[in-house]
């Protein structure tokens, strides 16, 4: 399996992000679980992001890592999300992992889907 680490200036991996992570996979107790962000076609923008708990690496992903949690993506995902942040927020819309793209040219109101 082929993969590569990738340091927090391509994309960044917030403290916030990965404490949250940490505590969600601790909860599950099994430290192999890594967080996955992808890039899915459809939303109202054209593509949409997309968060999931993965306990493999797929041929290619990219990982960063911090806090000692795994922020995994793989190549088709990360050509859109390179430069981006992943954080995570509690606001009045409720708790949640975003995306902060520089990469996008629109996004939809809530923040969740994006064109380039």
């Amino acid at each position: 399996m082929n993969t590569q680490e990738i340091d927090n200036s391509n994309i960044i991996f917030t403290d916030s992000a990965a404490t949250r992570a940490a505590k969600l996979i601790e909860e599950e107790a099994d430290k192999d679980i890594k967080l996955r962000v992808y890039i899915a076609g459809g939303g109202c923008s054209g593509f949409s992001y997309g968060f999931a708990f993965d306990k493999k690496n797929k041929d290619g992903d990219f990982n960063t890592k911090n806090k000692g949690v795994t922020l995994a993506i793989d190549p088709m995902s990360y050509q859109y999300l390179e430069g981006s942040t992943i954080d995570y927020i509690e606001d009045l819309q409720g708790s949640r992992f975003i995306v902060q793209n520089p990469n996008a040219k629109t996004t939809c109101g809530c923040g969740s889907s994006f064109s380039v």
